[in-house]
């Protein structure tokens, strides 16, 4: 192992996202970008929301060329063909992910071209396992099934919801994009011996995600930035005692990195294959242990939401703290949020500044959730016709044309950016019809690409102080990235099992139930009843299901099946 590296919530990313959510993981996996969670994880878990787990490696294939065997449709296919492509939403004001000026300008520039209606369908980010689940069990789920983690993609395998991909095939349809994600696929994408996942690009970045605190607070009360977790609770403390808010808390469900700012040097690679998951929250883990007993601390001393369990999507989180309930938040920031603006707008003297990625962890050390080499986890639906399959992979390959790409990031050059020194530079305050989405249009293009990239580091960087920072607030952007390169030592890659772990799809329903029921109790409990209700709350989430996942990925370990750097 390398160290570089029911009621509501979530976080995918590290202790940034866990700290913030008072000390609660991120996500989106967002990644939702990129972490965890993550979000989705640095999705961190929304964002992020991310992380492989249960994939087959596979030789690299020979190269593929066009073969006879396939029909071109470079001039439109004959018949009016109907593709189903998933868009997460984020419930932006405002926004309808489904019908929009970018979704009419992929079928004006797509699918009129190729004779293809192409439908947008909206997955709920925050129960985007559900909502696909539903639409499985339906036999409604769009063309591409995705996800950020590796487990829940094979999940969604196991319903029978994914077919096999003809590598020459996707080569034929998509040549640029096989060219680049080629290995990628070759290397992650088979399970059980057949290709199954097909994959976004990613060159992950750690500094979208951030935990926004109060600095204005920090200042009244007299106490500068936390560092680990004793001082973010002397912060809560001293917050309280003037009368101001709460530090920011929410329900974890989904996706879980809350216990890692509680990882420690002394946790082996076996440890970590066993119990990293970011779809089966590791309730019976010592690290989850001392996570549930610090936040069972901090709730009873009154220095976080005490209605934490009841947020459980970014709106409600959001809300607190713009209105001064709470003073820290945890998101995936991008240049058109307006987290900053409305909290302005209700308090018009508040400052903010980013808090220390080791806020959360008792040793202030920021353990996060590290990127797998790959960013949005595709199969395609077991029920999509031959032609809708050539379909999607054609439309790969036309998002992944810089030219559209370009449009997609940014919209119309000349209206809603000008390029500048070789950059986009977004037009301050535009209102127009090109208007991105609050995360820069990323649901759309993240089928291709994880993180915007201009093959140069430094450019990157100098186009996310854009992309990333509200205008006059590129300061945060900068923080965040010291702050990651500082905490790169604690990057934490999970190991990947190359056969899938079938007890996990089998169970983890009921144990994400279980999980929220559980730790609630733990948390909300008074401390002197915390030891003998979450011994009894373990034996019952193992006799529910985690023994038999414990048990099966103690065999695979065993047999050798796994990846472990």
């Amino acid at each position: 192992m390398r160290k570089s590296t029911m009621k509501k919530g979530m976080s995918v990313l590290l202790t940034a996202a866990m700290a913030a959510t008072m000390l609660a993981g991120c996500g989106d996996k967002d990644a939702e970008t990129t972490t965890p969670p993550a979000d989705d994880a640095n999705t961190p878990a929304d964002d992020v929301n991310d992380t492989p787990d249960d994939t087959t490696t596979a030789d690299a294939p020979e190269e593929n060329t066009p073969s006879a065997d396939y029909t071109d449709y470079s001039a439109g296919f004959p018949e009016r063909v109907t593709i189903q492509i998933p868009v997460y939403d984020r419930s932006f004001e405002g926004w309808n992910v489904t019908d929009n000026y970018y979704t009419k300008w992929v079928q004006t520039e797509f699918g009129d071209k190729y004779n293809v209606d192409v439908k947008y369908v909206a997955i709920n980010r925050g129960d985007e396992v559900q909502d696909y689940m539903q639409l499985i069990a339906a036999g409604n789920a769009p063309d591409i099934i995705m996800h950020y983690d590796m487990p829940q993609a094979v999940n969604y395998d196991g319903e029978g919801a994914m077919q096999a991909i003809d590598l020459d095939e996707l080569a034929f349809y998509a040549p640029n994009y096989y060219a680049k994600m080629g290995d990628t696929i070759a290397k992650y994408g088979t399970l059980n011996g057949e290709t199954k996942f097909i994959f976004a690009e990613r060159k992950a970045i750690y500094y979208n995600w951030v935990t926004l605190i109060r600095q204005d607070w920090l200042d009244q009360v007299g106490l500068a930035m936390p560092t680990n977790r004793e001082e973010l609770v002397a912060v809560g403390e001293a917050w309280k005692e003037a009368g101001l808010g709460t530090l920011g808390e929410s329900l974890k469900k989904n996706a879980f990195t809350m216990e890692y700012p509680f990882f420690t040097d002394s946790i082996a690679t076996e440890e970590y294959a066993k119990y990293l998951d970011l779809n089966v929250a590791p309730f019976t883990w010592k690290p989850t242990e001392d996570y549930l007993r610090a936040l069972n601390a901090e709730y009873n001393a009154g220095i976080i939401d005490p209605e934490f369990y009841m947020k459980e999507d970014d709106a409600a989180i959001k809300a607190d703290f713009v209105a001064g309930k709470t003073g820290t938040y945890a998101f995936y920031i991008n240049s058109s949020t307006d987290v900053i603006s409305s909290l302005l707008a209700n308090q018009p003297d508040a400052k903010v500044a980013v808090m220390d990625l080791g806020a959360g962890s008792p040793t202030g050390n920021g353990y996060y959730y590290q990127y797998p080499p790959y960013g949005m986890i595709m199969g395609i639906n077991s029920k999509s016709t031959d032609e809708q399959r050539a379909a999607v992979f054609m439309f790969l390959e036309w998002m992944s044309d810089s030219d559209n790409l370009m449009f997609l990031q940014n919209g119309p050059e000349g209206e809603a950016y000008n390029m500048e020194n070789g950059l986009p530079i977004a037009v301050a305050d535009y209102a127009g019809e090109a208007k991105r989405s609050q995360n820069n249009n990323k649901d759309y293009w993240c089928l291709v690409q994880e993180i915007i990239d201009y093959g140069d580091d430094d450019l990157t960087y100098q186009a996310n102080l854009l992309n990333l920072a509200p205008a006059g607030y590129e300061d945060l952007i900068k923080s965040a990235y010291d702050m990651a390169k500082a905490e790169e030592p604690y990057g934490i890659v999970t190991p990947i099992f190359t056969k899938a772990v079938a007890s996990t799809q089998e169970y983890s329903a009921d144990l994400n139930a279980m999980w929220q029921q559980f730790y609630v109790d733990c948390v909300t409990c008074k401390p002197e009843e915390f030891d003998a209700k979450y011994a009894d709350y373990c034996q019952q989430y193992l006799d529910g299901g985690y023994q038999a996942i414990l048990d099966e990925k103690q065999a695979l370990w065993d047999e050798g099946s796994y990846i472990a750097d």
